[in-house]
């Protein structure tokens, strides 16, 4: 009996020694952690950009600010009401983060980029991201009706089923090319402004005890920038995705947005979105650099 708990800790050890020493489970392990804390704490960010987006039903005359929006959604929904979403969030942040940054490390020790250049960041953040975009996109597509104010799905499974009932296969595919129009150029983006802000970082920083503060600060200023570049296209994807029947290209989508917004209308939802998204990807890498250097 007692050899047999010894065998089963020895076990433990073996497998718990695995995983620390595999470089992609951890990347795999620490994303995913990264990416459930930052859901649970940011959500309210990404539904009230998904309402600010939200194409204007007939009779609507003005658009309502942030601040009211809050105010409407803890009324009516009451202060839970902001996290709605949240269980498809999870289910595409969670392992999409962790996807993200075994792929990247895949991607870096494959093609020998330790340290890579402007340009070779720029492929590999690019690269990763849209792999994951694919896979992903039929959960970010319930995500978005979730988030909205246009459908009252109760279950994600109704979700599913409705879209699939309505559009098929497609559906849940709606809005692929701008979301990897805006996901692949962010993290491409991202990581070029990232790497390049770490070199600023002084080497006493980099031996010292705050080093995690600088690289959530690298993050910060690479996510601003990011977000503000990509804005465009995560509005169009979010009409795409919420009325597919009247925004059904790209090119309409523009043209559309243009004529009844204006080019304001290209940055709706552009402030929530701008502080989850840095919020999020700055803790998601202090996380992860840590988590794999340790």
């Amino acid at each position: 009996m007692r050899q047999s708990g010894t065998e089963e800790r020895s076990e433990s050890k073996s497998m718990a020694d695995f995983v620390i020493s595999s470089p992609l489970i951890k990347s795999f392990l620490a994303g995913s952690l990264s990416g459930t804390c930052s859901t649970l704490l940011f959500q309210p960010l990404d539904l009230l950009k998904t309402r600010l987006q939200q194409p204007q039903v007939a009779g609507e005359t003005s658009r309502v600010g942030m601040l009211k929006h809050v105010v409407y959604v803890v009324k009516n929904e009451r202060v839970f009401g902001l996290w709605k979403g949240t269980v498809p969030s999870i289910v595409r942040c969670v392992p999409g983060v962790g996807l993200y940054f075994c792929t990247l490390h895949f991607l870096k020790t494959s093609l020998h980029l330790d340290n890579p250049s402007s340009s070779e960041a720029m492929f590999l953040g690019a690269s990763a991201r849209a792999i994951c975009g694919v896979v992903l996109l039929p959960v970010t597509v319930i995500k978005t009706r979730f988030e909205s104010e246009v459908y009252h799905y109760r279950t994600m499974s109704e979700a599913t089923r409705d879209i699939y009932r309505t559009s098929g296969l497609r559906g849940l595919y709606s809005g692929l090319v701008p979301t990897l129009v805006r996901d692949a150029p962010y993290s491409g983006i991202y990581l070029v402004f990232y790497v390049q802000a770490k070199h600023f970082i002084p080497e006493r920083v980099k031996e010292g005890s705050h080093l995690v503060a600088a690289n959530f600060t690298c993050g910060v200023v690479a996510g601003l920038l990011a977000s503000v570049v990509t804005q465009p296209a995560d509005v169009i994807k979010t009409h795409m995705q919420l009325q597919p029947a009247k925004f059904q290209s790209i090119l309409t989508s523009i043209l559309l947005i243009a004529k009844e917004e204006g080019v304001v209308g290209y940055f709706r939802g552009l402030v929530p979105r701008m502080l989850r998204r840095t919020l999020v990807t700055a803790m998601a890498w202090s996380f992860y650099e840590q988590a794999v250097t340790t």
